[in-house]
């Protein structure tokens, strides 16, 4: 580790809360007749006072990740033969929509008219081999037992190559959870030390929020938040439990902590994606932003180098009474640049402290210092702004407040940099510079999805109250997931099929029109990012995904569910089913009416939108693509709550 004597080097991605944190859920009163009254900024009433635009969600990939199923396309998995008793056969999953999965049984080949969809927490699922150890009868369905004449043998070649789907994702406590929830309160993972690459300690994870983590080391007490870090679990400083002592490094406490730091059990073990090799020698210069004044770009040094994955550099400064401060990188640390990036991209180059001259000049400071520049080979693509542009809206860590989220606008991008103003942060400490794929920046309503407060603009347009029903508190809500939709170009209804498999309890296709008007509960641009699509299925299973989709899609979930649960007709026939909603700290939960029978499901989907006071066609069985046949587009909000 680094002498006390010198300042310790820095990890780009290191940031420690200096401030009370706030990370509990706030108590519920569960009586319903009891209604509470606030004021809160609100994401799409402040974009349509001030016609900003939110950054697309896609643009953040860490987020986009976060949201991915545990479960992916092409997987295998063993499940239970209806069309024959007590036995299985392998299938592939086709895709996934929240918990439901699209599988195909083996031998279908292309053919998608067996295709069917199943509940990963209530059918019958196995991982590869589990018939094998459990003297279980493998069995090609009926329609299709005749196609091989050795299925033994068509079986090892299906097989070969092939990913089985986790078996702690098919039972147990995890059994259908997407990776991000498998951190939960009370792992231990290892955290890299801030000075030195090569050494590592436990950390306790506190909370997870949307896979943001605030971690505090093992040994420490609640007497020691100020030493909390918040990392996303995508950070390349975190490491399953016991990689350390499997790759030949060691652990040793930081020093801040090593006097009261304590022997810690492996408790937690999971996958991490393996760093690049770097290309950068000892001397070598290159541009940097400053991870200490995160609005300056300086030149840097490299000054050590670990190994192939992890060098060292440090901040040039020529001045008497220089201090050394000193940073660890790798190749893929964000904020690295090459010489004259700067220069190129018109953007201002810090000079370093006791520079003689008024124009700092690359050329001549690397002549008289005899070094060179690092290659541009050595740099990951310094122009790729994936999407990004200037006055987009978003959410941003506040650098100095690392418990703190704040709505943020980008003022500037540069190649792989975005300039950001942070709202409700005095100047100047609200502005920064951050890499594209930084994991410190959010897609506008990432707080609200994760019942995480959000810093608003000191003086928000819109301050907006409304009264919010408390239903019945639960404790966990996943968020729904972003899947990305298809484009058709016509409006055609599509039938349910009563005489499917499942008779009339089964239902093909419910659209998500996201072209219609949403209403005054649903954030359009959240319904957007929903499948264009759930189904088909069973009636119950297909409803209760939409309709969860639905409500972690509101402004205020917790408001729709409340509406949901007045909904019903003598006529439905119906199935209660429990859905959630996470709003603010909150969690609720409530019991539903829902349809069972294919026939009553357009007239359901209609009464969903009438209370919901949107369009009738945002979510039916009719695909609607170009023109909405209720010319929703130029209807006021007005006609829909007057139909009420």
């Amino acid at each position: 580790m680094q002498s006390c004597k010198q300042e310790q080097p820095l990890a780009l991605t290191a940031v420690k809360s200096h401030y009370p944190t706030n990370g509990k859920e706030e108590e519920v009163n569960t009586d319903p007749d009891n209604m509470e009254e606030e004021a809160e900024f609100n994401w799409e009433e402040y974009m349509e006072e001030t016609g900003a635009n939110g950054a697309p969600h896609t643009t953040f990939k860490h987020v986009e990740i976060s949201l991915q199923s545990s479960f992916q396309p092409g997987m295998k998995l063993e499940v239970a033969n209806k069309s024959n008793p007590d036995t299985y056969w392998v299938a592939t999953i086709i895709t996934t929509c929240g918990q439901l999965l699209l599988l195909r049984f083996s031998g279908y080949g292309e053919d998608r008219k067996a295709d069917f969809w199943c509940d990963v927490m209530t059918a019958e699922l196995h991982p590869v081999g589990w018939c094998s150890l459990n003297n279980k009868t493998l069995m090609p369905p009926v329609a299709i037992k005749e196609k091989y004449s050795d299925w033994t043998e068509f079986l090892i070649h299906d097989l070969t190559g092939s990913r089985t789907a986790p078996a702690n994702l098919l039972e147990g406590p995890l059994r259908g959870k997407n990776t991000v929830d498998l951190i939960v309160e009370g792992s231990v993972l290892e955290l890299q030390d801030v000075s030195d690459p090569l050494l590592y300690w436990p950390v306790h994870v506190l909370h997870n929020v949307g896979g943001r983590l605030r971690l505090r080391y093992a040994g420490l007490s609640d007497d020691n938040q100020a030493d909390d870090t918040w990392l996303f679990y995508l950070d390349v400083r975190l490491r399953p439990l016991g990689w350390a002592l499997e790759n030949r490094l060691t652990l040793e406490p930081p020093t801040e902590v090593e006097h009261i730091c304590l022997n810690v059990l492996t408790l937690l073990c999971q996958d991490h994606v393996d760093l690049p090799k770097h290309s950068f020698k000892t001397g070598m210069k290159l541009e940097m932003v400053s991870p200490w004044e995160q609005l300056r770009i300086c030149p840097v040094s490299v000054t050590k180098v670990y190994d192939e994955i992890y060098f060292q550099v440090m901040l040039d400064d020529l001045s008497v009474e220089a201090k050394p401060r000193f940073v660890v990188c790798h190749a893929s640390s964000p904020g690295i640049l090459p010489v004259q990036w700067c220069l190129k991209n018109g953007v201002g180059l810090e000079r370093p402290p006791g520079y003689d001259g008024q124009d700092f000049d690359w050329a001549d400071y690397l002549k008289h210092s005899g070094t060179e520049a690092a290659p541009d080979a050595c740099f990951p693509d310094t122009w790729q702004n994936r999407g990004f542009a200037k006055d987009m809206w978003l959410e941003a860590v506040n650098p100095h407040r690392p418990a703190e989220v704040c709505v943020a606008q980008i003022t500037q991008v540069r190649g792989r940099l975005l300039w950001l103003r942070l709202e409700g942060v005095v100047k100047p400490l609200s502005e920064c510079i951050v890499d594209v794929e930084s994991m410190d920046i959010f897609p506008v309503g990432w707080c609200e999805a994760n019942a995480y407060p959000l810093t608003p603009p000191f003086k928000p347009v819109c301050l907006k109250q409304k009264k919010i029903a408390v239903v019945q508190p639960e404790k966990q809500l996943a968020p729904s997931q972003p899947v990305e939709t298809t484009p058709v170009n016509h409006c055609q209804p599509v039938a349910v099929d009563p005489g499917s498999a499942n008779g009339r309890y089964c239902c093909s296709k419910i659209f998500v029109n996201h072209r219609c008007f949403s209403g005054p509960y649903l954030n359009k641009g959240r319904i957007a990012e929903l499948p264009q699509a759930v189904g088909p299925g069973k009636c119950t299973l297909v409803l209760k995904e939409l309709l969860s989709m639905l409500i972690n899609a509101a402004y205020k979930p917790g408001r729709v569910l409340k509406e949901l649960q007045e909904l019903e007709d003598q006529s439905w026939d119906c199935q209660e089913e429990t859905l959630k909603a996470k709003y603010k700290g909150k969690t609720y939960r409530s019991t539903i009416r829902i349809v069972r029978i294919a026939d009553q499901i357009p007239d359901f989907c209609r009464k969903v939108c009438v209370k919901l006071q949107c369009c009738s066609n945002l979510f039916s069985p009719v695909l609607v693509t170009d023109k909405c046949p209720e010319n929703c587009s130029v209807q006021t909000k007005t006609k829909y709550s007057e139909s009420l």
